[in-house]
């Protein structure tokens, strides 16, 4: 159903099988695809994932273990797995969508974009008119709402687009991928990506390039969104700690 970047390299670590190729290999499987390939597509846990895997049902976590590829787009759960003796390449979703839309789309590309306001995808198309942007919003709920998921996937096949964004969150976007794949009805590429258009088009700004290499992307979007983020970094994001202490442990009793 799904073509990696390459056979065998995968990186497992807290039950999701991370691609351990750097960036630049995962742009080029990108790029090196079309409208017309087979659908595959890209996942990109970070912590918050993480943590709400931990309570998640099989269904949510068959679609991340679906995906063609899967990036870590976390420097803190990267860090977190060099601690565990885990190396673990970083590709945010955030510069995978910068690369897709500089660098490898073409004039005349479709894309489709699920998700985000009609005004982002307003700005989205005036930023990037040569690109045929088809847009889709669905309702909220969209994890509990079988008939709208359906509705998605088939307005991402007919769109017809070589890359298909999915911006509804997780992990409503990573279950309609898998939803996708299994229809058959969709092809080429689809990216779930959650705000990664946002920060295309300047509606929100990233971290310096300083707090991104030290990992602290968090603490700016922190102090940057207080009200959206505090919860997310200072509540639900310590649990990841005891998750992966968990992990190492029992990594440790498997090699005995």
């Amino acid at each position: 159903m799904n073509s990696a970047p390459e056979a065998g390299a995968r990186t497992d670590f807290l039950g999701l099988a991370f691609d351990a190729r750097p960036s630049p290999a995962i742009h080029a499987w990108l790029a090196a695809r079309g409208a017309a390939s087979d659908f595959a597509y890209v996942v990109t846990p970070n912590v918050d994932h993480v943590v709400r895997l931990e309570t998640a049902g099989e269904a949510v976590w068959q679609a991340y273990r679906g995906a063609a590829v899967c990036v870590c787009d976390s420097r803190v759960l990267s860090g977190l797995a060099r601690l565990c003796g885990v190396r673990l390449p970083v590709t945010t979703g955030s510069d995978l969508v910068q690369t897709l839309f500089l660098d490898i789309l073409k004039p005349g590309d479709a894309v489709c974009l699920i998700g985000g306001s009609d005004e982002l995808a307003d700005a989205l198309r005036r930023r990037f008119p040569d690109f045929g942007l088809r847009h889709h919003l669905p309702p909220m709920g969209l994890i509990r709402d079988a008939a709208a998921r359906a509705r998605a996937v088939a307005f991402a096949g007919d769109a017809g687009a070589r890359a298909t964004l999915l911006a509804v969150g997780s992990p409503q976007q990573e279950l309609l991928a898998f939803e996708m794949a299994r229809s058959g009805a969709v092809r080429g590429t689809a990216l779930c990506i959650g705000a990664g258009v946002e920060f295309l088009i300047g509606a929100r700004s990233r971290a310096p390039r300083a707090m991104q290499r030290l990992g602290l992307e968090w603490a700016w979007r922190l102090l940057t969104e207080p009200r959206r983020m505090w919860r997310r970094y200072l509540v639900d994001g310590p649990a990841v700690f005891p998750i992966v202490w968990r992990w190492r442990r029992a990594a440790r009793s498997a090699r005995r």
